[in-house]
C-alpha cells in the first residue's frame, strides 16, 4: 500500500491555490477538469519532493473545486485520504472480513471507499489498470456515506 493524497474541497480555486502555492510553498504538479462531473482537481507537492524529481511518488494535497457552489461546514471541506493498493478486491475482502463496511464497493475494479472509526473517508485505488469486474463487488450497492 502507498499513501497517495489528502483531498480538500475548496470554494475559490484561485485563493486556495494562492494560499497553498504562494504562502505554503507547494508546487502544482497535475491538474484535471471534468466537464461531465463539473469539477477541477489540482494536485500539489512539497517543493523538496519536486526538486528531487519524486513529486508524483510523494503524498500530495488534492484541491477539489466543484463548479456548482456549495457551502462546506467544518469537516465537510476535508475530503478523504487515498491509498494505492496492489489488489483492490483482496484489500476490500480483508477489510470486510474484519467487519469493516465497504461504503463504495470496487464495482469498477479500480476504486472503493471505507470509513475509519472516526468517520474519516478513505479512498482505495487499484495500482495500475482496473481489474476486471467481479462478484460480489460488481453488484454490491453503496452503503452509507463516504
Amino acid at each position: 500500500m502507498r499513501y497517495l493524497h489528502t483531498m480538500v474541497r475548496v470554494n475559490n480555486l484561485d485563493s486556495s491555490l494562492a494560499f497553498w502555492t504562494e504562502h505554503m510553498g507547494l508546487v502544482e504538479v497535475r491538474r484535471s477538469e471534468s466537464e461531465k462531473g463539473r469539477f477541477t482537481l489540482v494536485f500539489l507537492a512539497a517543493p523538496d519532493d519536486v526538486a528531487r524529481g519524486r513529486a508524483e511518488a510523494a503524498p500530495l494535497v488534492e484541491l477539489t473545486y466543484n463548479w456548482d457552489p456549495e457551502t462546506y461546514g467544518e469537516g465537510r471541506n476535508f475530503g478523504h485520504l487515498a491509498y494505492e493498493v496492489d489488489d483492490i478486491y483482496a484489500t476490500c475482502r480483508k477489510l470486510a472480513d474484519a467487519g469493516i463496511t465497504i461504503n463504495r464497493p470496487p464495482r469498477d475494479g479500480y476504486m472503493a471507499f471505507v470509513r475509519s472509526p472516526e468517520n474519516i473517508s478513505i479512498e482505495l485505488l487499484q495500482k495500475g489498470p482496473a481489474l476486471p469486474p467481479q462478484e460480489p463487488w460488481a453488484s454490491m450497492p453503496n452503503t452509507g456515506k463516504w
